[in-house]
C-alpha cells in the first residue's frame, strides 16, 4: 500500500473580469517571467477584437470554440512483450481542457499577423467555426485514437 497521500487539485480563481475559470486557465498559459498583468491585457485586447468581428459574446464564442477542441480520446503508448502498441485510453475532462488550450495558444502563435491578440482572436473565432490547426490537430488526435481501436483491450 502506497504510503503517499492523495494530492487534491489546486484550481485558480475565476477570472477577475469575466468570472471564468476557464479563461483563467488561458491566462496561466499565456503569462511568461510572470506577468500576470501583460498576459491580462492580452485577454482584454483579443476579447475586444472578437466582439467587433462577431458582435456575438466573446466569451459564448471561446467556451464554443474550447468545446470543439476538447479530445475525448487520445492514444498512449504501452510495452507490451517488447513492443510498443499506441492504446486509445479516454480523456480526463480537465486533461481535455488544458490540451485544448495548448493546441490553441500553439496554433495562434503560428499564425502570420503582427500582435498576439489579433493572433489569439482569429484562431478562437476560427476554432469556433470548427476551422484552423487547432481544430485539425484535435481532428488528427481522434483520428489516431481511431484507427488504433485494435489495440484498445490492452488498457
Amino acid at each position: 500500500m502506497s504510503r503517499r497521500s492523495i494530492v487534491k487539485k489546486h484550481y485558480p480563481a475565476s477570472d477577475s473580469k469575466y468570472k471564468s475559470f476557464l479563461l483563467s486557465l488561458l491566462i496561466g498559459r499565456i503569462l511568461k517571467k510572470g506577468k500576470k498583468q501583460r498576459a491580462n491585457s492580452i485577454i482584454i485586447e483579443t476579447f475586444t477584437i472578437i466582439k467587433k468581428k462577431t458582435n456575438n459574446d466573446p466569451l459564448h464564442i471561446f467556451e464554443s470554440a474550447l468545446k470543439r477542441l476538447t479530445p475525448h480520446m487520445e492514444v498512449k503508448g504501452k510495452k507490451i512483450g517488447g513492443s510498443t502498441y499506441q492504446v486509445p485510453v479516454p480523456v480526463s475532462p480537465y486533461r481535455g481542457i488544458i490540451l485544448a488550450l495548448s493546441w490553441l495558444l500553439k496554433a495562434a502563435v503560428t499564425r502570420s499577423i503582427r500582435t498576439t491578440s489579433l493572433k489569439l482572436a482569429n484562431e478562437i473565432i476560427d476554432a469556433s467555426k470548427g476551422i484552423g490547426n487547432a481544430v485539425r490537430k484535435c481532428d488528427e488526435i481522434h483520428s489516431m485514437a481511431k484507427a488504433n481501436k485494435a489495440f484498445a483491450h490492452y488498457q
